[in-house]
């Protein structure tokens, strides 16, 4: 990897609150402080803390989203964000893509990369929440293994004009979508921590999304797994791209630029900030990634 880093910003998801005129000039503002791609978080539906027993729940992470999380629906967002944006890359970090049909999802995201002039990069993953899964009326326990198949029919959708695919959870009889997007294929990212997960995105993936800050001890340990399942699948683990997170809230200048620093020891492609649940307003969040860019050199 070279020296370059690929610096984005993590959209405050749960406290922008549902005004256009809001989330327009964040975007717009992190646009013109100079990020190159901006993430958006995905859920579709939050659950009730109170809710009848269900023995899933026990998977279920410390201080998860519920009903009460504001979520704005990725796809649409960047549609809205194509149209008042120029430059920066759009980044779904991550597409619950299991809990969506997949055909759907690939024209949905194959339109936002034509209104964006090719500048959407598509992350994936499992999720965690049983409940939007059982809401949307798909399987919670098949999920990582319709997850490498919807990979592949996602790809073909999006770079042939007439797709003939028959897998064990899909099924297209010659049939196609358009428009195709701007990117044959969009570039297909997966994220996900555990072993199996690292193996999968090995196998299927253009990148590798980490949500972990820079400072997790967690970190070295995946990377290096990860590096091994890319090796043992016949791909140079030095020429594979992966993003992480440096967490800005509660931390110093110096802390930020270490971060980042880590990051690209690692050997990290992209880097997104993140202001998320740190108890600040949409304009402290702003203004925190405003010093970001102000203090952290390039």
């Amino acid at each position: 990897m070279s020296d370059d880093i690929s610096i984005g910003a993590i959209f405050p998801q749960a406290e922008i609150a549902a005004e256009p005129a809001a989330v327009a000039a964040w975007a717009r503002t992190v646009e013109q402080l100079g990020y190159d791609h901006l993430v958006a978080y995905d859920h579709v539906i939050g659950a009730h803390p109170h809710r009848p027993e269900d023995p899933r729940a026990a998977r279920w992470p410390q201080n998860a989203y519920d009903h009460e999380s504001l979520f704005h629906e990725p796809m649409v967002l960047f549609g809205y964000l194509a149209a008042i944006t120029e430059r920066i890359e759009l980044t779904t970090g991550v597409i619950v893509l299991p809990q969506r049909q997949t055909v759907l999802a690939a024209k949905q995201l194959a339109e936002v990369d034509v209104l964006s002039g090719g500048r959407l990069r598509v992350g994936v993953g499992l999720g965690w929440n049983h409940v939007e899964y059982e809401a949307l009326n798909e399987r919670f326990e098949t999920r990582g293994r319709r997850l490498e198949e919807q990979a592949a029919v996602l790809r073909a959708l999006w770079t042939e004009p007439v797709v003939d695919f028959d897998g064990r959870w899909h099924r297209i009889p010659r049939a196609g979508i358009k428009p195709l997007p701007v990117q044959r294929p969009i570039p297909l990212w997966l994220g996900g921590h555990a072993d199996a997960a690292l193996a999968r995105v090995a196998r299927v993936a253009d990148g590798w999304l980490s949500s972990s800050d820079a400072f997790s001890p967690a970190v070295e340990p995946m990377l290096a797994a990860l590096r091994g399942h890319l090796a043992a699948a016949g791909r140079d683990p030095g020429a594979f791209p992966f993003e992480g997170r440096v967490d800005l809230p509660g931390r110093t200048p110096d802390d930020w630029r270490r971060g980042i620093e880590r990051w690209r020891a690692l050997g990290a492609s992209h880097v997104a900030v993140n202001t998320l649940r740190g108890g600040l307003e949409p304009a402290a969040q702003l203004e925190l990634v405003e010093r970001f860019m102000a203090t952290v050199e390039r």
